[in-house]
């Protein structure tokens, strides 16, 4: 019987569906007769923006009049999806809304599997900013104060146009993230969404249970990728950074693991795949 959830959440930039199948093989080989305690699942958004920035791109490299072609086409999708998911957020049905969507109805599916099983979260990149909002609205639903934007403005409205049906209360406390035992981060770029605000304002979610623990891994090489404790006293309360030199400097990686590059090889590091093993592996057991 399953014991435990897995939901990956991708980051930034040109992103396929099928992104978590090496993280979910990885996993599943080192967790051995556990593996099939762990339901995994993996979170898309990126296909809400893709078709818009593909558009973009080919309109401009048509014209033939820029440079650096694959840089620039990494900043256009990577911090397009950060712009496009942050603007004009409150508006019903913008790209911030879909993408909650996407995690609430994946988290729904592992739900199907065993209704209160404890989740564990993977989210790289951009998408440790994403979840991490997801959760924050979530919990000041639970608490009954009012939420600016994305589904957790109004649960209900979206449950019934997604599913045609109100959510049990077993799916609602579900896709809140009531049951998450656990979150790591790979690269996680929250920094940049809130360096600009004092650190009053700068406040990260609640522990969601008692069994949560949070582990943000980021090489020091890696710009895009940050630790967290530094933002404010709650982060260093709540969150464990841990440093690494991702891909660690052997085989096909010795290319990436000193530059920032490294960003991408987060979720074939040894350490990394390690640690999300070892906190399955305490919850399936």
């Amino acid at each position: 019987m399953t014991q435990v959830a897995l939901i990956a959440v991708h980051g930034m930039g040109e992103t396929l569906p099928d992104y978590a199948d090496g993280l979910f093989t990885g996993l599943r080989t080192r967790l051995g007769a556990l593996a099939g305690q762990v339901v995994m699942r993996p979170v898309y958004y990126q296909g809400i923006l893709h078709d818009n920035q593909r558009l973009v791109w080919d309109r401009i490299a048509a014209t033939g009049k820029v440079r650096y072609d694959a840089l620039r086409k990494f900043v256009l999708y990577g911090l397009g999806d950060a712009a496009g998911l942050e603007n004009r957020k409150e508006i019903p049905g913008s790209v911030y809304e879909q993408a909650q969507g996407e995690i609430a109805a994946t988290l729904l599916s592992a739900h199907a599997a065993r209704p209160g099983m404890r989740v564990v979260f993977v989210a790289q990149s951009l998408g440790g900013q994403v979840l991490s909002s997801y959760l924050y609205d979530a919990q000041k639903a639970a608490a009954g104060k009012p939420v600016a934007a994305g589904i957790w403005r109004n649960i209900d409205a979206w449950a019934n146009a997604r599913l045609g049906r109100p959510l049990t209360n077993s799916e609602l406390a579900f896709i809140g993230g009531g049951t998450c035992a656990g979150l790591v981060t790979t690269g996680c770029n929250i920094p940049i969404f809130v360096a600009a605000h004092q650190e009053m304002h700068i406040i990260p979610i609640a522990p969601p249970t008692s069994l949560f623990k949070w582990i943000n891994f980021y090489d020091p090489d890696d710009v895009l990728g940050w630790p967290l404790q530094p933002l404010s006293g709650g982060y260093r309360a709540l969150v464990e950074d841990r440093a690494i030199n991702a891909g660690g400097g052997v085989g096909d990686f010795v290319m990436r693991s000193w530059n920032p590059l490294a960003h991408n090889t987060y979720w074939d590091d040894g350490a990394v795949l390690d640690a999300i093993t070892a906190m399955l592996g305490r919850l399936a057991a």
